[in-house]
C-alpha cells in the first residue's frame, strides 16, 4: 500500500486514536448505523485494539482523543452548520454519557495520554495536541478514528503542515459511506501522509 521501507523508532512515534467514543464505534451508538458498514469491512476495531497492543509493546506513545460537549453545546456556536449540526441535532458526545466514552475495547491503559478540549475537527485546533508530541519528542504520528474523511484528514492535514511524519491507517479509519472512506483514502490521504494498513505499521515497529 505504501514504502514497505518505512522503519518505526518508538521513542519518537505516537498513535492518535481519534474518537474511538461509543457514539460511532458501539451498538447503540448515535452514529454507529452510519459508520457500521466500513467498520465491518475492514475489521477497523479489532484491528486498531490490537495495533495498540503492539504499539504498546514496542514503547510507543499512545494518545486517545474523545471529542465532548456539554449538555446544549455551548462550546461552540448557537447556530452550527455541516457536521456539528449534525452533532448537536442528535444528541451526541455529551460529556459524562455513555455515548461519550472511550469504547471498551480502547479503554486508556496506564501510560496511555488521554488529550482533553477537542470540540470541533481538527484534532489540533481546540487541544494541546501539538505541545504533548513535541514535548515527548514524537516526530510521526499515527492517526486512527472517525470519521477518515472530516476529523482524520483535518487532523492529518495540520499534522504534516506543522512537520510531524504522518501515517494514516486505511483500515483504521471509517466514514459514513464506503464511497466516502475509500475516496479520501485513495485521493486526499496520499498527499499529506503515508497510508498504511495496521500489519504493515505493526511490522515496521519491528
Amino acid at each position: 500500500m505504501t514504502d514497505t521501507a518505512v522503519t518505526l523508532d518508538p521513542a519518537t512515534t505516537a498513535l492518535v486514536l481519534i474518537e474511538y467514543q461509543n457514539d460511532f464505534a458501539s451498538e447503540g451508538g448515535v452514529f454507529h448505523d452510519a459508520v457500521a458498514p466500513v467498520m465491518e469491512s475492514t475489521q477497523m476495531l479489532p484491528k486498531t485494539v490490537q495495533l495498540a497492543e503492539a504499539a504498546r509493546r514496542a514503547g510507543a506513545s499512545i494518545l486517545h482523543v474523545p471529542i465532548s460537549f456539554v449538555p446544549g453545546y455551548f462550546e461552540i456556536s448557537s447556530h452550527p452548520y455541516g457536521i456539528l449540526k449534525g452533532v448537536v441535532d442528535n444528541n451526541a458526545f455529551i460529556k459524562g454519557e455513555w455515548g461519550s466514552a472511550i469504547v471498551d475495547d480502547l479503554t486508556p491503559q496506564d501510560g496511555d495520554i488521554v488529550i482533553e478540549g477537542k470540540r470541533g475537527l481538527d484534532t489540533f485546533a481546540s487541544t494541546n495536541l501539538d505541545f504533548i508530541l513535541r514535548s515527548k519528542g514524537i516526530r510521526t504520528i499515527i492517526l486512527g478514528g472517525f470519521l477518515t474523511n472530516c476529523c482524520v484528514e483535518s487532523t492529518m492535514r495540520t499534522g504534516y503542515e506543522n512537520g510531524f511524519n504522518v501515517i494514516t491507517l486505511a483500515d483504521g479509519t471509517a466514514a459514513t459511506s464506503p464511497a466516502e472512506h475509500e475516496n479520501a483514502i485513495a485521493h486526499d490521504f496520499p498527499m499529506f501522509s503515508r497510508p498504511m494498513s495496521v500489519d504493515e505499521v505493526i511490522a515496521a515497529f519491528g
